[in-house]
């Protein structure tokens, strides 16, 4: 599989398994699961011609590690990002002192305004190093980093998550902990 057919299919996976499974007739289930053989099938109708090995081959080489298996490898998912409704059963951390939000500069104001919001996703993303942030928000146009004073949102309350692929999680980030 060439680096651009890999990328083609993460792309689609992200897309069907984060946000329209519907789009090529999977579903998923209420974490966020569905079965490998059956999305082969879809991809295969949906004309992404591929197989369980070019699956486990996306899944291992994605920088990102935006997808898991389960532990028999017969299901997979999105290991967060999602804007349809699953529950990842994530488990409240402590999170780092700071941790960071990479974004575009033409979010910058909007941000200033109203805090850090989660969208149509479950959660904020957080990284819990500057370049992670910085690559994040140049995916998006001119990259700004806003530091998020993590722990004393965990002092006031705010529930933090980490997922299997170290992204940190929250539902909201007030302007009370952010600056740039």
């Amino acid at each position: 599989m060439t680096p651009a057919e890999q990328k083609r299919l993460s792309k689609m996976l992200s897309y069907v398994l984060r946000h329209h499974p519907e789009l090529i007739g999977i579903y998923l289930d209420e974490n966020g699961w569905t079965e490998v053989s059956f999305l082969i099938i879809k991809l295969n109708e949906n004309g992404f011609q591929t197989d369980t090995h070019q699956l486990e081959e996306v899944v291992s080489n994605n920088a990102k590690q935006r997808f898991a298996f389960n532990e028999g490898h017969s299901k997979i998912r999105a290991n967060q990002g999602h804007s349809v409704e699953v529950s990842l059963n994530f488990t409240a951390l402590t999170p780092p002192t700071i941790l960071y939000h990479g974004t575009a500069e033409k979010y910058k104001q909007s941000i200033l305004d109203q805090g850090i919001l989660k969208q149509q996703r479950h959660h904020v993303h957080l990284s819990a190093d500057i370049n992670t942030a910085k690559e994040v928000g140049r995916r998006h146009g001119k990259p700004i980093v806003f530091i998020v004073q993590a722990e004393k949102m965990f002092l006031a309350k705010h529930e933090f998550f980490l997922s299997e692929n170290d992204v940190w999680l929250t539902e909201f980030v007030p302007l009370e902990y952010l600056s740039l």
